[in-house]
């Protein structure tokens, strides 16, 4: 039996449909990503796991039964933890809340109550936090928070809503590794939601990508990335650049003219090789715009003879090769291209 399964669900807010024919399953104890843009549905599939919105045709189950029926046992993280009260809370006080169904009881929550906040806050090591006032904690503890208030109902399901998406870089991925490690300690269902990319490929087992409303595709994170089955997949995922090609005797020709009519393709920045010179006729010319050596590898950006830009990433151990710098004349490589999903390298095969 499936921990969440979605059977042809669809959804609308009284217009067209925001959630199309939404199949799929996750099994207990996996952690999967929901990731897409803006109005691709993610918060949709979301809202219906939590039970806030029915299907309007098709079913959601959780553990075979409708989502309302285990709303007591889905801890939630929102995108940001707001706590609004005439007077201070502290954080033991805020984490109590998740336990709170009736309304807020400070002065008489019962010893069970208490021993699981404080047992969450444990796990989420702000043990030493509980008697602090929350409104003094940095952001990356107040989602910590957040997560200890979910996990103290003693979840089946951890649903999370971008809950790092208003923290700085350097905290989110500080966060993201944490949360990884945390659901692997404590075996639950995570379902997480996020609009970024590399949160979704890093922390998850598996991904599921939307666009308007439809699962474009679901996969490890491995398939997603390097095995994208359509051209939305690969755009998302990641960097890319598009070229356009024609055939030739000699085998691939790439056309920096972009002709009407030709197959587009496309070629991950890692993708490609830069050289000085162009033997075999089949590079793009293209100059040197930019380079940045600051970081595990070196980014370079480029513009073909049309001023379309080609960016290309490599390790600094092939960038001494040549050492290209701003103005220089280079030609441009794809030694790798996917066509909707169709991959082969520049061999001609």
């Amino acid at each position: 039996m499936s921990a969440i399964a979605f059977d042809s669900a669809t959804f609308s807010y009284g217009g067209p449909n925001v959630l199309e024919n939404a199949t799929f399953s996750i099994a207990a104890g996996d952690f999967v990503s929901i990731v897409g843009p803006n109005g691709g549905g993610k918060t949709t599939l979301l809202k219906l796991m939590l039970g806030l919105l029915t299907p309007k045709t098709g079913t959601v189950r959780l553990f075979d039964k409708p989502p309302q029926l285990h709303r007591h046992r889905v801890g939630y993280t929102p995108q940001f933890l707001s706590v609004d009260f005439a007077f201070p809370l502290t954080v033991l006080d805020v984490v109590l809340m998740g336990r709170i169904r009736t309304g807020w009881r400070s002065l008489w929550y019962g010893s069970d109550d208490h021993l699981a906040a404080v047992n969450a806050l444990r796990i989420l090591q702000l043990d030493e936090y509980g008697n602090a006032p929350f409104r003094t904690l940095s952001g990356g503890q107040r989602q910590r928070v957040a997560l200890a208030r979910a996990l103290a109902i003693e979840p089946k399901f951890l649903l999370l809503d971008e809950p790092f998406g208003a923290l700085d870089a350097r905290v989110r991925q500080n966060l993201r590794r944490w949360l990884r490690r945390l659901h692997d300690e404590i075996k639950l269902t995570s379902v997480f939601v996020t609009h970024d990319q590399e949160e979704a490929l890093e922390l998850a087992d598996r991904v599921i990508v939307m666009n308007r409303g439809r699962i474009e595709q679901d996969g490890t994170p491995y398939e997603v990335f390097h095995q994208p089955q359509n051209a939305f997949v690969m755009d998302f995922l990641g960097s890319v650049n598009l070229f356009h090609e024609r055939m030739d005797v000699g085998g691939i020709v790439f056309d920096p003219q972009h002709m009407v009519g030709q197959q587009p393709f496309f070629v991950r920045p890692h993708e490609i090789d830069l050289s000085p010179d162009n033997p075999d006729g089949r590079g793009i010319s293209a100059k040197v715009g930019w380079v940045q050596l600051a970081g595990a590898i070196v980014k370079i950006e480029l513009k073909d003879v049309n001023g379309k830009e080609i960016f290309v990433e490599m390790s600094h151990e092939k960038y001494q090769t040549h050492r290209f710098t701003i103005g220089d004349a280079v030609f441009v490589v794809p030694q790798k291209t996917v066509r909707f999903g169709e991959e082969r390298t520049n061999d001609g095969v």
